[in-house]
């Protein structure tokens, strides 16, 4: 054999080497469409996750404090001039807080749709379980109020893992409960 014959066979060789090397990685998940994804891309999509959680239990908490409010306006409709409104605060609250939607899993969570706990109650039991209301409107502005600190509370504990706007809002939510806890209850008489 020439040497010009040796080389070629070499060159030859080599790529047929490389080839089978890029074929053997290749055939690892990149060369069916999918691929492995990176450190970096896994925490993001971790702290997305937890993000959307974290806004869902959010949104969650106003909308229960909403239907609290819905249920003592309906229950002691005399008190709509004080409660219509802090109501329509906390519905304010409820849409920002929501704003833009929360995705957890397939479901995408909007400030317009219903509630996860009450789309799950509407499939399970065809009417909605009442809120239970005092039947002294003093005492119904009481509960409101707990509801308010509670609610408050969970905004409160929440900050500590929430991105920083997100914090910032949460913080005004809370501060605003924590308002309107006071106004139900030393604020003005029933």
């Amino acid at each position: 054999m020439t040497t010009t014959g040796r080389r070629a066979l070499l060159r030859a060789g080599a790529a047929a080497g490389a080839t089978a090397l890029v074929g053997c990685t290749s055939s690892s998940g990149e060369g069916d469409g999918t691929r492995r994804p990176s450190a970096a891309e896994l925490e993001a999509e971790r702290v997305a996750r937890a993000e959307a959680a974290l806004r869902l239990r959010s949104v969650s908490t106003a909308r229960t404090l909403l239907e609290r409010y819905d249920a003592a306006l309906a229950a002691h409709p005399a008190l709509t001039t004080r409660l219509t409104p802090l109501r329509r605060s906390v519905a304010a609250h409820a849409k920002a807080l929501g704003e833009g939607g929360t995705t957890v899993g397939p479901a995408t969570i909007s400030p317009s749709s219903p509630s996860p706990s009450a789309s799950a109650s509407a499939s399970v039991s065809p009417r909605p379980v009442p809120v239970p209301v005092a039947a002294d409107p003093r005492a119904a502005l009481k509960e409101l109020a707990a509801a308010e600190r509670t609610a408050s509370d969970r905004h409160t504990d929440a900050l500590l893992t929430a991105p920083p706007e997100y914090a910032r809002l949460l913080a005004s939510v809370a501060a605003a409960g924590a308002a309107h806890a006071y106004l139900l209850t030393e604020g003005a008489p029933a």
